[in-house]
């Protein structure tokens, strides 16, 4: 079983990723929904995905943050940023954090899936 965490104060964007990923990926899932990149931070070492889809911009706690605050220790977990932001330094931004697979821009579609779980 796959276990895919997302991370995302809009409940609906988190809906939309949830449904499309089940409907396009083969294997069941488990997801873990946190509309608070703490309470994931707080969380994720004993979750221990093999996904985490991240947004960027949420109160309190930013993606950026999170990143700067996750130290994985037994984790594969393979990481995409999926934001509504299509600014270039953002982008680069991304590029920069090792444990970061790709910077996707909303809604996840399909064909991004299918490059991800294949």
């Amino acid at each position: 079983m796959l276990t895919i965490v997302l991370i995302d104060d809009d409940p609906i964007s988190t809906f939309v990723t949830e449904k499309l990923i089940s409907k396009n990926v083969k294997e069941p899932c488990q997801f873990y929904k946190y509309q608070s990149a703490r309470r994931a931070l707080e969380e994720i070492d004993s979750i221990n995905p093999n996904y985490l889809f991240l947004d960027l911009n949420m109160p309190e706690m930013t993606g950026w943050d999170f990143l700067d605050n996750f130290h994985p220790r037994d984790t594969d977990a393979q990481i995409y940023i999926l934001s509504s932001s299509v600014d270039e330094r953002d982008i680069s931004k991304a590029s920069q954090y090792q444990i970061v697979r790709d910077y996707l821009s909303k809604p996840l579609i399909k064909k991004y899936i299918k490059s991800i779980f294949n």
